[in-house]
């Protein structure tokens, strides 16, 4: 029996025939990164490899390191392997990393994905392989994303409804806000209000070429600004903390695939929820699985038992979970 082209380490998954390790959590010679989310690129390692869309959010993230860029579809020979990266529609710049061994076998490591429409990215690309590594964020039945142009119509509706208050939306900084700030832009031209969080994460996109709505610091503005009837994009990790205090009688909203389930948004003290996931849904996890062709699919965070067994059951596929310090901005 051949060995495995990706190994779980204490490091992360490394593939021993390229002497690499892709979205490792420690330190590590040759790291190969699926994307900029701080569960998968950490600071580190001798040398960085990514989409060269990523370096940017790299740089800003991380700090001064080695980093390669390379394109989506570009071929680098790794030892007896070759290496390269595939659009994995997930965040700008996010990658599936396609591992092809002089022996003819293909295994696919997607990072994490959504197969959805979205303009501040690439769209996912269909890899086929023999063996995939894939995300389970979200494998569960019920997780079922709505049309992201039902969603966009939700927030604009919330926001314009609210002429007298301010409307605070909790959203992931790197990724989701500026998908975010894509949608509505279907709906109107005003300006958007930052958290400190978000506004170089923003600029970076905007560099890229990704049309979104004008955007302004809420630091810019004076101390007596109500902001009534503004909306503000704020991470999660600002509910509840003193920057709150200057927007008085705020409604606040929060955009995340965790808001499918009623109750994460009634234990969480929002007013609104917004069904809007950068991950794959349960539809997506399962057609990626079919359409790539594996015969073994290997699962990653999130509900990976759930999968395995759905895979073992009712798919007639080897499957088995991998233990992984990832996470997601989802979670």
């Amino acid at each position: 029996m051949l060995d495995p082209l990706i190994l779980p380490t204490d490091d992360g998954l490394y593939c021993p025939a390229g002497d690499f390790h892709i979205d490792p959590w420690r330190p590590v010679t040759t790291a190969v990164i699926t994307h900029a989310h701080a569960d998968h690129a950490r600071a580190g390692h001798q040398r960085y490899y990514a989409h060269q869309l990523s370096l940017p959010i790299l740089l800003h993230r991380l700090g001064e390191h080695e980093f390669n860029g390379l394109d989506y579809g570009e071929q680098r020979r790794f030892g007896a392997v070759t290496l390269s990266l595939h659009s994995a529609g997930h965040v700008l710049g996010s990658a599936q990393v396609r591992v092809a061994h002089d022996d003819g076998r293909v295994w696919v490591v997607s990072g994490d994905y959504k197969r959805e429409a979205d303009p501040t990215c690439a769209p996912f690309e269909v890899v086929p392989c023999d063996t995939l590594i894939t995300e389970a964020t979200f494998a569960l039945p019920c997780y079922r994303w709505p049309p992201v142009e039902q969603v966009g119509q939700q927030m604009w509706d919330w926001w314009s409804a609210n002429p007298e208050r301010p409307c605070i939306l909790f959203t992931y900084a790197f990724g989701k806000a500026q998908r975010v700030l894509a949608a509505l832009a279907e709906h109107t031209d005003r300006p958007v209000y930052l958290h400190g969080a978000m506004v170089a994460l923003t600029e970076l996109y905007r560099e890229a070429g990704v049309n979104m709505l004008p955007t302004q610091p809420v630091s810019e503005l004076p101390r007596d600004e109500t902001f009534n009837g503004q909306l503000i994009l704020a991470p999660p990790s600002a509910a509840g903390s003193p920057w709150m205090r200057r927007f008085k009688n705020a409604t606040t909203g929060f955009a995340s695939g965790w808001m499918r389930i009623r109750g994460n948004r009634r234990r969480r003290g929002y007013d609104q929820g917004f069904e809007l996931s950068d991950h794959a849904d349960w539809p997506a996890l399962l057609a990626t699985i079919r359409d790539c062709g594996a015969k073994t699919v290997l699962t990653t965070h999130g509900r990976s038992d759930d999968l395995v067994r759905y895979l073992r059951e009712h798919e007639g596929i080897d499957a088995r979970a991998l233990t992984t310090l990832y996470g997601a901005e989802d979670d």
